[in-house]
């Protein structure tokens, strides 16, 4: 149980920061042999899924560095990093009993959607600012992050489940800062957007009062 409770909530996590790499380090593993996947995830050792998997990993890898494209990025993916952590903690029970399936689905889909939040939003505040060189460091990190959360979900269960609830305690904490960040960063903007557009609209009354004067 503690295997099992260890590699749902690490897959759960990891695919909120990580998806196509979660899936392609996880299959990867179990095609070498390295790692015994549960047979509802077996599919994931297919040549296929980790050919797929391998391929939207580089693409999410360049996306993910392109200021401003990340947040897109990190948008659309909403409705797919959640979901799919729900379904990668539901296979790493296996052929358990519905009402823990049921269980271990919300809470993957919980814990997926707890780290693509603190992911998005805190390279929202990144883009906001002016300097780049933060989101590669941002993007390296989370890199890293998701790798290192795979490989203790499959190799150091204990370890793991300790840093994934470290995780949830500083995310309670951190999300409704991040939330008002950026709430205050995309007000900040717009207040300075609407001056600009009122310049181009009527030059001469940035500059003199009015187009009488």
């Amino acid at each position: 149980m503690l295997e099992a409770l260890s590699l749902a909530a690490g897959l759960s996590w990891a695919s909120g920061l990580r998806l196509y790499l979660t899936v392609f380090v996880a299959g990867l593993f179990e095609r070498l042999g390295l790692v015994h996947l549960p047979d509802t995830l077996a599919v994931l050792g297919s040549p296929w899924v980790i050919g797929v998997a391998a391929a939207l990993a580089v693409v999410e890898f360049f996306a993910d560095k392109i200021p401003a494209f990340d947040s897109l990025w990190d948008a659309i993916h909403t409705f797919i990093r959640i979901p799919a952590g729900a379904v990668l903690a539901v296979g790493a029970f296996g052929h358990a009993d519905p009402a823990l399936l049921t269980v271990a689905a919300l809470a993957g889909g919980t814990l997926a959607g707890a780290a693509h939040l603190a992911k998005a939003g805190t390279r929202a505040l990144i883009n906001l600012s002016p300097e780049p060189v933060s989101n590669w460091v941002a993007s390296a990190t989370e890199d890293f992050g998701a790798l290192l959360g795979i490989t203790l979900a499959l190799f150091v269960p204990l370890l793991c489940l300790v840093l994934i609830i470290a995780f949830l305690l500083c995310a309670g904490w951190l999300l409704p800062r991040l939330v008002r960040g950026v709430r205050g960063g995309f007000g900040r903007m717009a207040k300075h957007m609407v001056p600009s557009v009122s310049a181009r609209v009527n030059p001469g009354v940035g500059r003199f009062g009015s187009k009488h004067d």
